[in-house]
């Protein structure tokens, strides 16, 4: 495996462990309203209090993938970068205002007075969750469909192109996806009866991410959908995601949390690998049928071997801490961690 290899290897475990990490933070956030009931003699704001305690240790933690993803994008691909954040600069601005959104009204909400601050909190908490998840959706759709590309060889995207039905629909999926794992998140950690209502959220956007993705299968097969160049292994990818998702709908009506859980991060995490497999050895296509090859977007040789030696003391530092947090605050809340919003 050549090196080049090896750093996109890497770079795809960082985004893949960002989205499963990330992935059930903006789900959380976006369910927010739909976890607790609204009638205000009911208990309806302590159940959305104790769903964001669920993600409470773990908050800004998670973002630690996306900075190692982002740095290893920087230093070991720097022509991607170039080419890549130009291209997709409206989507990275927006998915960057909803997590300045997000992670303020959720440290900001527990501070207020006022029921209309509180209102106000609890939307911009939900727009924290979904401009992420939409945004990396359309990123997605963009990145299978393909970008155009101008005479001179640069990637530029244009509204034509972004509101285009695939992409469109991959914007929808993930945010349903990332909704039904926040879900399933919920119904691991929190009381009973909040996971229960968290069950049956989880198992309707669970069947609405199955719609979904049928829906962008058939305008692939129809034509209008991702351009694949490694058929056969998109093809197998595809399908493991699809028993990825039956097997969390599966688990999570029958009350296996932790498998339905497991099976919802191997559904997040599968879409990075379609993007990275799908494509090899490009890292980036156009619409139009060319691309950039790996070898075109990395970095050379001798920056490659220095970055190595980085790497192989920084990701094992990465996985250390998620594991030892993990363990640390393990179990359900309000059992044996306090509130933290």
């Amino acid at each position: 495996m050549s090196l080049e290899t090896l750093w996109l290897a890497l770079l795809g475990l960082l985004l893949a462990g960002y989205f499963v990490l990330g992935g059930y933070d903006y789900g959380v956030q976006m369910l927010y309203p739909l976890l607790g009931d609204r009638a205000p003699h009911r208990a309806g704001p302590t159940h959305r209090n104790a769903a964001l305690a669920a993600i409470a240790p773990f908050f800004l933690g998670n973002e630690v993938w996306l900075v190692a993803f982002t740095g290893v994008l920087f230093g070991a691909f720097p022509y991607l970068e170039g080419t890549l954040l130009s291209a997709l600069y409206p989507l990275i601005v927006a998915i960057l205002v909803g997590l300045v959104l997000g992670n303020a009204a959720i440290q900001l909400r527990g501070r207020t007075r006022s029921a209309r601050a509180r209102r106000y909190g609890g939307a911009l908490i939900v727009c924290g969750g979904a401009l992420p998840a939409l945004g990396w959706g359309l990123v997605l759709g963009l990145l299978l469909h393909g970008v155009p590309r101008r005479a001179d060889g640069t990637f530029h995207l244009d509204t034509g192109t972004l509101l285009t039905p695939f992409v469109l629909v991959c914007g929808v999926t993930t945010a349903l996806l990332f909704a039904a794992h926040g879900a399933a998140f919920v119904a691991l950690r929190s009381s009973p009866a909040l996971a229960s209502r968290a069950r049956r959220t989880g198992t309707r956007l669970l069947e609405a991410v199955a719609v979904a993705g049928s829906l962008a299968l058939m305008l692939t097969l129809f034509g209008a959908g991702a351009s694949m160049t490694n058929r056969a292994t998109s093809a197998v990818i595809a399908a493991l995601l699809a028993a990825a998702l039956l097997a969390a709908h599966r688990y999570l009506s029958r009350g296996h949390l932790g498998r339905a859980f497991t099976a919802t991060c191997c559904a997040t995490l599968l879409p990075v690998l379609l993007v990275g497999a799908g494509h090899y050895p490009y890292v980036l296509i156009s619409s139009a049928g060319s691309g950039m090859t790996i070898g075109q977007g990395a970095a050379d040789g001798a920056t490659l071997k220095i970055l190595t030696a980085f790497g192989v003391i920084v990701i094992p530092l990465i996985l250390g801490y998620q594991s030892w947090s993990w363990w640390a605050f393990r179990g359900r809340t309000g059992r044996r961690h306090p509130h933290y919003f």
